[in-house]
C-alpha cells in the first residue's frame, strides 16, 4: 500500500470518527442502548461515507486495520473492568464454555449443510459463510479456496449486524433498566489532569507492545487478547512499583467511545462496500443468520440449565458473534462481564485453534458431494478429474 492510499485511508477513517460521534450521541438519545450507542453511530457513518463516496470523485479506502484497533482499544476497558470483578465463577464453569462452543459450532455445520440445499450453493461456500467466525477470516478463506467471496462475506455482515443490533436492545429490555445515560458517560470523556494523561500513555503504549507480542506468538485475535491481558493487569503492576503511591485509575471514556466507534465503522464499511445486493441474495442470506441467532438462543437455555446464571448472562454468552460487541453490552449493563467474557474468549480460542481441522472437514465434505454428484451424472474418474 503506498502513502497515497494510506494517507486517503487515514483521512477517511478520521472522517468517519468525527461522524460517528453526534450521529452516536442521537442514537444513544433516541433508543435504548444507553453505552453502547457509539458502535451504532460508527456503522451508519462507515456506510454513509462509502455510500457519498460513489457520487464524488473521491476515491475513499477504508482503512483495513480500523476494527482491529477499535479490539485492542474495547478489550482494553473491559480488562479494567474484570479486574475488578470475581473470577472464581469462571473458573468453575470451564466445562460449560466449551460445552456452549461446541453446540454453537455444530449447530453451524448443520445450518450451512441446510443454507446449501436450499440455495444449491456450494457446501464448503455455505460452511464458510455460516461459521459464526470473522468477516475477514472467513472471506479471506473463500477466496483462497475460489469459493463465492461476495456470498461468504454478505452472510457473515449480516450476521454479525444483526446481533450487534438486536441482543442489545433486548438485553436493555430484559435488563428493565436504562443504565448509565450518555450525557453522564460524556462527563468522563477525557483525562482530568496530567497524571491521568500520563497513565493514559503509559497504557496505550504498554497495550501496543503486548499487542505485537501476541501477534508474534501467533495467540488467537492478538489486538483483543492482549489488550484485555493489559487492561486486566495494569492496576496490579502500576501499584506494585515501590516509588509510587497506590493509584486507583480506569482510563477515560475515549478509549471505549473511539474503540466502539472503529468496530461500528468497520461493520458500516462493509455494507458500503456490497452497493448491489439483490433481494433474493440477502431474503437467502437471512435464512441461515436467523437460524444461527435462534440456536444462540437454545444454547443460552441449555446454559441455564447447567449453571445459577440468569437469562440475559446465558444470552451474551452465546450470541453468535461480535464478541467484543457483546462483552460490551454486559459492560454498559455492568452484568456479568468477567463470565460474558470467558465465555466468548472460549469460544474465539477454539474457533481458531481448531479452524485447520473445519476446513478439512469442509474440504471433505465438497469434495464428497462433487464425487457423488459426477458418479450420478456417469462421469469417468478421468472426466471427473478435468471437471475439478
Amino acid at each position: 500500500m503506498d502513502n497515497r492510499i494510506i494517507k486517503n485511508s487515514l483521512v477517511t477513517l478520521g472522517l468517519e470518527l468525527l461522524l460517528s460521534l453526534p450521529l452516536g450521541f442521537a442514537f444513544g438519545k433516541i433508543f435504548p442502548i444507553g453505552g453502547i450507542a457509539w458502535i451504532f453511530g460508527g456503522i451508519a457513518a462507515g456506510a454513509l461515507t462509502i455510500y457519498t463516496s460513489r457520487f464524488t470523485k473521491w476515491d475513499i479506502k477504508p482503512h483495513p486495520i480500523a476494527r482491529k484497533i477499535g479490539q485492542a482499544l474495547v478489550g482494553t476497558t473491559i480488562g479494567f473492568s474484570i479486574a475488578k470483578g470475581n473470577l472464581e465463577a469462571v473458573y468453575s464453569e470451564l466445562p460449560t464454555f466449551l460445552f456452549l462452543t461446541l453446540f454453537i459450532m455444530i449447530t453451524g455445520v448443520f445450518i450451512g449443510w441446510f443454507f446449501s440445499k436450499v440455495t444449491r450453493t456450494n457446501i464448503f461456500t455455505s460452511m464458510l459463510a455460516t461459521t459464526p467466525g470473522g468477516v475477514g477470516i472467513m472471506s479471506s478463506f473463500a477466496a483462497e479456496y475460489n469459493k463465492d467471496v461476495s456470498l461468504v462475506s454478505l452472510v457473515q455482515v449480516i450476521r454479525v449486524t444483526s446481533v450487534v443490533i438486536i441482543i442489545p436492545i433486548i438485553a436493555r429490555s430484559v435488563a428493565n433498566s436504562n443504565g448509565t445515560s450518555v450525557s453522564s458517560l460524556m462527563r468522563n470523556l477525557l483525562p482530568t489532569d496530567s497524571l491521568s494523561l500520563l497513565l493514559l500513555v503509559i497504557l496505550l503504549t504498554c497495550t501496543f507492545l503486548v499487542v505485537q507480542l501476541a501477534k508474534k506468538w501467533q495467540i488467537p485475535t492478538p489486538f483483543f487478547f492482549g489488550a484485555l491481558v493489559v487492561g486486566t493487569t495494569f492496576s496490579y503492576f502500576l501499584n506494585t512499583a515501590p516509588f509510587l503511591p497506590e493509584i486507583s485509575y480506569t482510563p477515560p471514556y475515549i478509549v471505549n467511545l473511539v474503540g466502539q466507534a472503529l468496530l461500528g465503522i468497520s461493520i458500516g464499511e462493509s455494507w458500503g462496500n456490497n452497493p448491489k445486493i439483490k433481494k433474493r441474495t440477502i431474503f437467502y442470506a437471512l435464512i441461515p443468520v436467523s437460524l444461527t441467532i435462534v440456536a444462540g438462543f437454545m444454547a443460552a437455555d441449555f446454559a441455564m440449565l447447567f449453571t445459577p446464571w440468569d437469562w440475559l448472562t446465558c444470552m451474551l454468552v452465546t450470541a453468535p458473534g461480535g464478541a467484543a460487541e457483546m462483552i460490551l453490552v454486559a459492560l454498559s449493563l455492568n452484568h456479568d462481564v468477567e463470565i460474558v467474557t470467558a465465555g466468548h474468549l472460549m469460544r474465539l480460542i477454539a474457533l481458531n485453534v481448531s479452524l485447520p481441522l473445519w476446513l478439512l472437514f469442509f474440504r471433505y465434505l465438497d469434495n464428497k458431494l462433487t464425487t457423488n454428484k459426477a458418479v450420478v451424472r456417469g462421469l469417468t474418474d478421468d472426466q471427473y478429474s478435468q471437471r475439478v
